[in-house]
């Protein structure tokens, strides 16, 4: 919203007003208090979420390392009287393939390789952004950030995938399915970019933006 008498951008941060990260209530910190808690759900508030881009770092760092053993490492183990098999998270996606479940295969590929690596990427990038005060793009930022939250869950497919094969098989008395140590890792994976994801403040975005607009207008107003 903008002041028509000045021109400037009127902000919530520059009225003094809060925006309750939990229920998103607008609202006023109490005067003796420099945030306080929202009147609503008793959240604290907070200006920005503290800490918000170093703890993304650490998850996303976090995330990276343990993405490689996830992808290396057996997901799935498949044991019988005659033999054992280990598959990784490729190898059962081209055994999917090969043996007519394309669809299948695709959706596995999909849920346990591009997502998982997509969303690492588009954090690092709105991260990085951030913390290099870019103005670039901010209202695509801010969907690339929606998009990364709405399809986080998606990412848990595999695990779910091993978890009803395991169930299923053991009703059996000549195999036995096991999750192997890929699976922990890629659990983990799973887990901190959600962390990373929640511990990210989109409204960083905005805040060079806005810094940018008042600088600018209040340029035009002295040469004026």
């Amino acid at each position: 919203m903008a002041d028509p008498r000045s021109g400037t951008v009127m902000t919530a941060a520059s009225q003094g007003l809060l925006s309750c990260h939990a229920c998103g209530l607008l609202c006023r910190p109490a005067r003796h208090r420099k945030d306080g808690d929202c009147p609503r759900c008793a959240a604290p508030l907070h200006a920005r979420i503290r800490f918000s881009v170093a703890r993304t770092w650490a998850f996303l760092l976090a995330a990276y390392i343990l993405y490689i053993p996830a992808n290396l490492l057996p997901i799935m183990e498949t044991r019988s009287f005659f033999s054992v098999q280990a598959d990784t998270i490729m190898s059962g996606v081209v055994f999917l393939w090969v043996s007519g479940s394309r669809m299948l295969a695709m959706l596995v590929f999909l849920a346990s390789v591009v997502i998982p690596l997509f969303k690492l990427l588009a954090l690092t990038l709105l991260t990085l952004s951030v913390q290099l005060r870019s103005t670039w793009q901010p209202l695509q930022r801010t969907w690339l950030y929606r998009l990364v939250e709405a399809i986080g869950r998606w990412s848990m497919l595999d695990i779910y995938v091993v978890a009803l094969l395991a169930a299923l098989v053991q009703m059996q008395t000549l195999a036995r399915i096991e999750a192997g140590p890929g699976a922990a890792a890629f659990g983990a994976v799973v887990v901190l970019t959600i962390l990373a994801a929640g511990s990210f403040d989109p409204r960083l975005i905005w805040d060079n933006i806005d810094t940018e607009h008042t600088t600018n207008t209040e340029t035009e107003t002295k040469h004026d």
